[in-house]
């Protein structure tokens, strides 16, 4: 259209109604994504590295454990840092400083000549992935207008899939590479796009609030224009920054006198000691969402892929890892397909029904593994099942319970304890995983393979009815009402029975 005409574009008609998706904000959360599709990439490519370290560095099996499970021991390092960094170098920095580590700890492994520097480059790594995990997250929620939060939120998490893939593709093009080249190669190659996000995160907008609470009020009301689908909305989240910065609402200098909290100092005491009910309610949201995440264990069906792959006679390396890549297409078509629907269904409905398909499928694939393993043939009809229930189970928690556990977190916390807040569900996400890695094989040892799948789906039953009762619906809501739905529980349907489950434990917890 021609301007000046007296017709308004269908860009400038969304952003005034506020459904549109800001252009701005959804090109800087892209970006932010790339840290999370090198995460991805990184977890990939060391499950296909793993085979040729062993071979070349000539390190055992309790060695190898050690490279791959140090890794979460190290992320939840970073994360528990990650908080405090971000609100005293703001997003945009700390998303740098994880980005050097992670170009640090990429040029370490794929140069390692031995062992223990191998090791150092996996642990400088692990604690980026810490940063990582938190940051991205929060900054996308952050530049991000209440409509479009989901889909921009759910970015990061879509990246890491999209990394994943490429890791297994890296493994199956570069497995023909020379043993002593190969392996470093699929892990020092992770560096480049690294350097890459270094120089993209500077054209990225600085952080809002982190300007306000150094008095650059001007600077921060210009990127909130940009970020925001119109100057009402833009207005309303400057003065809910104002209000949390502990300045003046009404206040429209271009800068004042930074405020006397501004490493916000008393975060965790406001957080963890003295929280209101919201806050207790959002903190007992956040690590409930992220410790059922790893309980449901989509790692285990992803262990077992392979291996139900040889029972059915399936045993050439190339064969094992087609395989794999397929159902890891199926976990991106999925999550891309969530990203989509987040803002239109809502969180609740996902994650219900994501949760749901996770319960019939686990209990499908206890069935079959279980029947497979006492079988004295070859049980096809239990192979299927085991097949199918797979894909089944990859699909159903791609669409709700991946994306949703990210996003979930992030959007509710006011904008002074949202970093931390954010921070203690990664730490609980990969202490959880951590945790239950080690305790797997031994779990199923004692209750058998079919046995240790029951036991997922009971848990996973157990994630529906807290996940019922205790997450509100989030679509659409903006900031300033969070704290409003965390205290009478409005905004979804059954809110009578949630809002007693929550005051039940929340007079417990009061003792």
């Amino acid at each position: 259209m021609e301007e000046g005409k007296g017709v308004v574009s269908v860009d400038e008609a969304n952003r005034e109604n506020g459904k549109g998706i800001n252009k701005y904000a959804c090109g800087s959360a892209v970006v932010t994504s790339m840290i999370s599709i090198i995460f991805g990439y990184d977890i990939a490519v060391m499950s296909g590295a793993m085979i040729f370290i062993k071979e070349n560095l000539k390190v055992n099996d309790t060695q190898i454990s050690i490279l791959v499970g140090i890794l979460n021991v190290c992320a939840l390092v970073g994360s528990l840092a990650a908080g405090r960094t971000s609100d005293f170098l703001g997003r945009r920095y700390t998303i740098v400083l994880a980005s050097v580590m992670f170009l640090v700890g990429s040029v370490l492994m794929g140069y390692a000549p031995n062992y223990p520097m191998l090791l150092t480059g996996r642990c400088i790594v692990g604690v980026s992935v810490g940063y990582a995990l938190m940051i991205a997250r929060v900054y996308s929620s952050e530049i991000s207008s209440s409509k479009p939060r989901g889909f921009i939120t759910s970015l990061p998490e879509l990246g890491i899939s999209t990394g994943i893939l490429t890791g297994y593709l890296a493994n199956y093009f570069m497995a023909a590479l020379p043993l002593k080249l190969g392996w470093r190669l699929m892990l020092g190659i992770a560096a480049i796009p690294s350097l890459g996000l270094v120089i993209g995160i500077l054209k990225m907008p600085k952080w809002p609030r982190w300007l306000v609470m150094r008095g650059r009020l001007g600077e921060a009301k210009r990127i909130l224009l940009k970020l925001s689908n119109g100057e009402e909305e833009a207005e309303i989240l400057f003065r809910d920054i104002k209000r949390g910065a502990g300045i003046n609402e009404d206040c429209n200098e271009d800068s004042v006198k930074p405020p006397t909290n501004i490493d916000n100092r008393g975060v965790w005491k406001e957080l963890l000691l003295r929280p209101t009910p919201a806050v207790r309610w959002m903190l007992l949201a956040t690590i409930g969402i992220h410790f059922f995440e790893h309980a449901t264990r989509i790692e285990a069906v992803m262990l077992f892929n392979p291996r139900t792959l040889k029972k059915a006679s399936v045993t050439s390396k190339d064969k094992l890892l087609l395989g794999t890549i397929g159902v890891d297409l199926t976990k991106l078509t999925f999550m891309a397909s969530s990203t989509l629907l987040i803002d239109r269904v809502g969180r609740r409905p996902l994650l219900l029904t994501s949760t749901a398909g996770m319960i019939a499928a686990l209990t499908g694939l206890g069935i079959g593994l279980t029947i497979v393993e006492n079988a004295k043939g070859k049980s096809l009809w239990a192979l299927g099942l085991c097949f199918v229930s797979t894909y089944t189970f990859v699909a159903f928690f791609n669409i709700g319970v991946a994306p949703i556990t990210w996003v979930y977190p992030v959007e509710i916390f006011p904008f002074k304890l949202r970093a931390q807040g954010a921070s203690i569900g990664v730490a609980v996400n990969r202490g959880t995983n951590a945790a239950i890695s080690i305790s797997f094989i031994p779990i199923y040892k004692a209750i058998t393979i079919g046995g240790s799948f029951f036991m997922f789906a009971r848990i996973s039953v157990m994630a529906w009815f807290f996940f019922y009762f205790l997450l509100p619906e989030t679509k659409g809501k903006p900031v300033e009402e969070m704290e409003e739905l965390f205290t009478r529980g409005r905004g979804s349907r059954s809110n009578k029975s949630k809002t007693v489950g929550v005051e039940i434990l929340l007079k417990e917890s009061n003792g």
